[in-house]
């Protein structure tokens, strides 16, 4: 317990007495306890959560392959809450969370926590299905009365899983107590009914003529699905590893735009989303956006932090980001057309842009949805030629050079998107404005820097 707060030590203990005491009656001399079911239904939770803590399962599938957490093998204590008493459904988490995997440390304090969290859910469950007479229902297969105990059990042991969960982050962290709920209940409640809905099945399968391994076919499918979700979710933590640590890179070679990268995804994701695009490119937009830049990674250090006039080879060595952009990205397939918006986003609607002068249709669409937000990105931050201009001001540069730079369909979404959400500005130069220092227009540009007319600066330096 050392390097915990007081107040979660208080309320992990205050967890396991009120668990002890609602399973204590399953163990008094002449209590009714099926023990057989009990004993089956603890393993085989057990079962689910122990290959997560195997070395030998997880050398052969590699770290990540093996599902882990409580989340598909829930139905087994809703399928417990509905077939047992409260008592005994109390017991059915406790080895299963015992030998369940933790990703933090210290562990032993965590998994005594996760099970008397377990406990007190399936209890609860487990009185609400009593109290609807749910386990009569389920012997008798009585549909559709028994969705009612079925749902309700589930509604409950979300409600207190949830309720335990928001309290030990508020007393863990230093969070306040409304933002430790906020959003929980929300996210937990489909995937607990469904959950619920896998264990009601389990129940009636378990109390039929075919007994208790027809109800393990319900398991499997979830523990597929379950599998798949945790195989999702390594491929796209490596993913953002990967977008990571190329940003990262970025950052620190080119100081005097740090946090840029960021940004212009955010940007590029208001806009796609105004424009209606699907959710599933959303993700591309936003990898678009934060890698617009990654190609500064070629041009040479003392060239993007030159304080003074770029002269023209400089120039032309700066507009060669692009291609490097695109030579490093090239190879990483799950990028999809965000390749093209790192090559093209400096081209221009007009076909003067760079590097192969594309104009209208032809610069693909993620890049004119990049060009917007890196430009007014760029014009908003603070940079080391000028400071940062206000958004209105920036707003009316961008509608100013829609159709010549700008793709005037891209132009409108952004400025819907910043109408309904707003735009939160940061200063991105390695020394922070002064205070009271008004943002100014384009006469803040060094002699040798300014834009072409009606070219706006975007994010090439």
């Amino acid at each position: 317990m050392v390097g915990i707060p007081v107040a979660a030590r208080a309320l992990i203990a205050g967890a396991v007495v009120c668990a002890v005491a609602c399973a204590l009656p399953a163990l008094a001399p002449g209590a009714a306890t099926p023990w057989p079911s009990l004993a089956l239904l603890a393993a085989l939770y057990a079962m689910s959560e122990w290959p997560a803590r195997c070395p030998f399962l997880t050398r052969a599938l590699g770290p990540g392959s093996v599902p882990v957490g409580a989340g598909s093998f829930l139905p087994v204590l809703l399928a417990a809450a509905l077939l047992l008493p409260p008592a005994a459904a109390a017991l059915v988490a406790v080895p299963g969370a015992l030998v369940s995997h933790v990703e933090q440390r210290p562990a032993p304090p965590r998994r005594i926590w996760r099970a008397a969290q377990l406990g007190l859910a399936a209890w609860a469950a487990a009185q609400t299905a009593a109290l609807l007479h749910g386990p009569a229902a389920v012997a008798a297969s009585d549909f559709p009365d028994v969705l009612l105990p079925g749902g309700a059990a589930a509604l409950v042991f979300c409600l207190v899983v949830t309720a335990l969960d928001g309290g030990i982050l508020a007393a863990a962290e230093p969070v306040p107590a409304r933002t430790a709920w906020r959003g929980l209940l929300p996210r937990s409640l489909a995937p607990h009914l469904v959950h619920g809905l896998a264990g009601l099945m389990m129940a009636v399968l378990w109390r039929s003529p075919y007994g208790w391994p027809a109800a393990l076919f319900v398991l499997l499918p979830m523990y597929i699905s379950c599998w798949m979700y945790a195989q999702y979710h390594r491929e796209r933590a490596a993913h953002q590893a990967t977008v990571r640590a190329l940003v990262q890179a970025v950052d620190i070679k080119d100081a005097y735009t740090r946090g840029h990268s960021e940004r212009v995804g955010r940007a590029s994701v208001l806009i796609a989303r105004e424009l209606g695009m699907d959710e599933s490119r959303l993700d591309v937009i936003r990898f678009a956006g934060i890698l617009h830049d990654v190609g500064k990674l070629g041009v040479p250090t003392r060239v993007l932090r030159k304080d003074g006039p770029l002269t023209r080879e400089e120039r032309r060595v700066i507009e060669l980001h692009p291609e490097y952009g695109h030579e490093i990205v090239r190879g990483i397939g799950f990028l999809g057309e965000a390749r093209a918006a790192i090559l093209h986003h400096h081209e221009r609607m007009d076909g003067s842009g760079y590097p192969y002068g594309l104009s209208g249709d032809r610069i693909p669409e993620t890049a004119r949805v990049v060009a917007v937000a890196d430009a007014f990105d760029a014009m908003t931050s603070t940079r080391s030629y000028r400071r940062a201009r206000p958004v209105p001001v920036a707003v009316a540069e961008l509608e100013r050079c829609a159709g010549r730079q700008f793709d005037p369909r891209m132009v409108r979404a952004l400025v819907r998107a910043l109408d309904r959400y707003g735009w939160q500005t940061a200063v991105t130069a390695d020394e922070p404005a002064r205070a009271g220092d008004a943002p100014q227009g384009r006469r803040d540009l060094p002699a040798g820097r300014r834009p072409a007319p009606g070219q706006v600066r975007g994010g090439a330096r």
